[in-house]
């Protein structure tokens, strides 16, 4: 039915074990049991967000979802997780078959401890020198996720690095491309670039499927693609990745918090580390009175560019439907 989208997708579905090779980002508090099982059902990867969860949650996150479906999942990892090791060996107790490392450079045998029980890895690199060098010690696949995306950004363009990785890497490797992708033509310029697949997330966020409050939904339906901002950094010294969500008092309050934490830095009442993992805190604080609670005022809107193209509710299988028949008449 989609025979030229398959053909392309055939190293990313190959490796992912799916129909398509349509990854769903992982979106804290979104990409939960209920999506992540209705991606997979769909022929899709869905991949568990396992941000600030600790060890026992994710164990029953995952035993939840593999009660939902049969078919395979992933599970995102955040790099700077205090119990990264206990998490990866959760993942090794079910078997998981494939693992996100997001967030930062993989800490040292981080990589070796996944690849120990028989899953693979997927990382991100914002340079094609440390992609490469990921690659080399042991990654099976790369994400490209450009600054359009929603959540934690880089600072170049999804266009710009797919003209810069793809060429370089995809003969050799399985590259998915991330970022402001909402539409199936998109999916197949990148795919004629030589990409095994692609992730989204925003499109997903609001699915049917998806347990976020109504409120949050709506305001996804309600926003244009300029009202998905990347957040500011306030003090050179405290590196805050930047995040990008919808406009409100959230992000306001989030600007306050970067120099709250700078002062407490300053007066040596906290240490960087520390710093970072409160920053990480408040947004998974600020990011589920939005997605669970439903204040969007307060909360993070977590969402990428592409927010604009999402305008009504969906089941999951309609949307990967649509975005399949939108690929498969521009390759045609």
């Amino acid at each position: 039915m989609y025979d030229k989208t398959s053909a392309l997708m055939q190293r990313g579905r190959e490796f992912l074990g799916t129909d398509h090779a349509i990854l769903c980002g992982a979106m804290s508090w979104v990409s939960e049991r209920n999506l992540v099982s209705a991606i997979s059902n769909a022929g899709a990867f869905g991949v568990i967000a396992c941000g600030a969860m600790t060890p026992e949650l994710l164990d029953a996150e995952i035993a939840a979802t593999k009660s939902l479906t049969a078919k395979p999942f992933g599970v995102n990892l955040i790099t700077m997780h205090p119990m990264l090791f206990d998490l990866i060996a959760v993942c090794a107790k079910h078997g998981v078959g494939h693992v996100v490392l997001a967030g930062g450079i993989p800490p040292k045998g981080s990589v070796e401890a996944i690849k120990a029980f028989g899953a693979k890895v997927l990382v991100f690199a914002p340079t094609l020198a440390l992609a490469k060098k990921l690659l080399r010690s042991g990654a099976d696949a790369l994400v490209i996720e450009g600054s359009e995306a929603g959540g934690h950004i880089g600072p170049v363009a999804t266009s710009v690095l797919a003209q810069e990785f793809l060429p370089a890497l995809a003969q050799d490797h399985v590259v998915f491309v991330a970022g402001g992708i909402g539409r199936g033509e998109m999916i197949a310029a990148y795919l004629e670039m030589g990409a095994s697949g692609v992730q989204l997330g925003t499109r997903f966020a609001c699915a049917t499927e998806s347990i976020a409050h109504p409120n949050f939904k709506k305001a996804f339906f309600r926003a244009n693609a300029r009202d998905a901002v990347a957040s500011v950094q306030v003090d050179p010294r405290l590196p805050v990745i930047p995040v990008r969500a919808l406009k409100n008092k959230g992000t306001e309050e989030f600007t306050a918090k970067q120099r709250e934490v700078a002062q407490a830095l300053d007066e040596g009442r906290i240490e960087m580390g520390e710093a970072q993992l409160q920053i990480e805190h408040y947004w998974a604080g600020a990011l589920r009175r939005a997605v669970i609670d439903g204040d969007v005022e307060n909360g993070s809107l977590m969402a990428g560019q592409s927010v604009g193209m999402v305008s009504s509710e969906q089941p999951v299988a309609e949307i990967v439907a649509e975005l399949l028949s939108q690929c498969e008449d521009a390759l045609a």
